[in-house]
Formats: structure tokens, sequence, C-alpha cells
């Protein structure tokens, strides 16, 4: 495997990685009912930010390599994003499951 499509390789899967815990921790909310108010809502928005984030993923599996630059691997940007959400589930879980 050439370094490039190695680095493509990781990329993705770090971001499938961050996916796979997110939608653990949406199952785990959504297993501790947070039935309506506060919680629904931080739920909701919680599975629209996460079905943004996964239509990213699906589109980073299919560019091609050529279409990559290092820049891509660079940024951090996307992954803030997913350690945020994170946080902000894994403190509803937490609620949740009291």
């Amino acid at each position: 495997m050439s370094t490039l499509n190695h680095l493509i390789h990781q990329h993705v899967l770090e971001h499938e990685s961050r996916l796979k815990h997110v939608d653990e921790l949406l199952e785990r909310a959504q297993s501790g009912s947070p039935g309506s108010g506060d919680a629904a809502e931080q739920l909701a928005k919680a599975k629209q930010a996460r079905d943004r984030l996964s239509s990213q993923v699906e589109t980073y599996k299919l560019r091609p390599p050529e279409q990559w630059s290092e820049a891509d691997f660079e940024q951090t940007g996307p992954m803030v994003v997913w350690d945020t959400l994170a946080q902000t589930l894994e403190k509803l879980v937490e609620r949740l499951e009291r």
C-alpha cells in the first residue's frame, strides 16, 4: 500500500472509529428514555450532527486518491467536531442513566 493510500485509509478509519463511538453513545442515550424536554431536544440535535458527520465519512470513502491533499490530513476541525459531539452525548447519557 502506498504512503498516500495508507494515510487515506488511516484517516477514514479514524473517522469511522469516532462514528462508532457516537453511535454507541446515541444508543445508550435512547435506551435511557429521554422522553421530552431538554434531553429529547439534545438527542435530536446530536442525531442530526451525527448524520452530517456520517455523510462526511462516506464522502471521504468515495474520494479518489488523486483528490486528496496533504492539507486534508492536517485539518483537525472535523475531529474536534466529533469529540465535541461525543462529549455532549456522554454528559447526556450520564444524566439519563442516573
